[in-house]
């Protein structure tokens, strides 16, 4: 199945106008199979496998194809440059966008790359100078897009590139300016689009894929979803800046809470950030961005110094996503990013408490995969206690 809303929804479904003539190649599909004389080990297969894989990735783009659909290498175009990024908050020289994901995708918003799934991509990753290279693009009309780990939002090179047969475009030095209003107070996470780093539990042993047992890949498990409850009975996730480690106090995933005596009844949850801050400046706003890595039939609302869910809250993002990551035991999925401006009258010298609720709950799967999250104060704001 190449098109589906099986894992993502209608996010990733192309649309079709009445009328409208589309096509698209997939293919040539390989397919690989190799050998065990009796008594080798099996893991032998494995590597045999790994290298075809990097034989028939230096071998693309075929050249046996004889379809008019599929451009040989010499009719297809390259781009390549070198990506900076521009941060005065971090450093004041340019930052090499080192490991950045590069990407030519049909023209589009900032970020419509990632739901853009009815003609062709093609992306490459900058080296740890920044420097890029996408090959054997086909002719047509792109954006150059891009993102950073270790740096929150998209990139778009505004004008639309137009890639010939055998052309060849040199972009020079680009620079990315991610969101950025003032100094961070304080961060959880770290900005690569995935909640990897957050805490994913140990798994019901009734339920272990032993492919996963002291593996990477924690999350690969089923059922972490109903270890939240188990971790927290009683009151839901209260995360300390400072005193806190998110990758032992954070739960990979905000989800709903299966009511006690019920069969399948839940209820949403309501997660707490606490800090401190020596002094508010009155005359501005503070700036709360949060940064989603995945998102499946759930609403995100942000209450500041406000316990009571029924009050109306500061920011809502209305119901959003369908990505499935919780069920399919992933990791991440479509990326969101929220930039939700605080007003200063909303913060307290001393104690305060940021609320993120997540009210939707009408299965366990339901919930949000947080990326990262970072409280900006003003442009002169003095630096945080904690």
């Amino acid at each position: 199945v190449f098109l589906s809303a099986h894992y993502t929804g209608d996010d990733l479904v192309p649309k079709y106008d009445e009328g409208e003539q589309w096509k698209k190649v997939f293919g040539p599909v390989f397919i690989y199979v190799n050998s065990l004389f009796d008594g080798n080990d099996r893991l032998q297969l494995w590597e045999d496998a790994k290298i075809q894989l990097m034989i028939e990735e230096q071998s693309w783009p075929y050249s046996f194809p004889a379809s008019e659909d599929y451009p040989k290498s010499e009719q297809r175009g390259y781009v390549s440059g070198r990506l900076l990024v521009k941060d005065r908050y971090i450093n004041s020289d340019y930052i090499s966008a080192n490991g950045a994901y590069v990407g030519l995708a049909p023209p589009g918003e900032v970020g419509s790359w990632q739901r853009e799934c009815k003609d062709y991509q093609f992306w490459s990753r900058a080296d740890e100078n920044g420097y890029f290279s996408i090959d054997y693009v086909r002719e047509g009309d792109y954006n150059l897009y891009a993102w950073v780990p270790g740096f929150i939002g998209d990139y778009r090179y505004d004008i639309v590139l137009t890639i010939t047969s055998g052309s060849y475009v040199e972009m020079g030095d680009l620079v990315y300016e991610p969101p950025r209003n003032g100094p961070t107070l304080w961060e959880i996470g770290i900005p690569d689009r995935s909640a990897a780093e957050f805490y994913v539990p140990e798994p019901n042993p009734n339920f272990v894929n032993k492919l996963y047992v002291n593996h990477p890949d924690k999350f690969r498990q089923y059922g972490l979803w109903e270890r939240y409850a188990e971790l927290y009975p009683d009151n839901d996730l209260v995360y300390t800046v400072g005193e806190s480690d998110y990758t032992k106090d954070w739960f990979f995933a905000q989800v709903t809470r299966k009511k006690e005596g019920t069969k399948a009844s839940y209820q949403g949850t309501t997660w707490q950030i606490q800090f401190k801050l020596d002094e508010v400046d009155k005359s501005t706003n503070y700036t709360l961005r949060i940064a989603l890595a995945s998102a499946t039939f759930s609403e995100l609302q942000v209450r500041v110094n406000d316990p009571k869910v029924g009050n109306a809250p500061l920011f809502t993002s209305g119901l959003i996503g369908r990505d499935n990551s919780i069920a399919r035991h992933g990791i991440h999925g479509l990326y969101w990013l929220y930039n939700v401006s605080v007003p200063a009258t909303r913060l307290v010298q001393g104690d305060n408490t940021i609320f993120l609720t997540q009210p939707r709950s009408t299965s366990p799967f339901q919930g949000i995969m947080y990326d990262y999250i970072r409280l900006e104060g003003p442009p002169s704001s003095p630096s945080p206690t904690s």
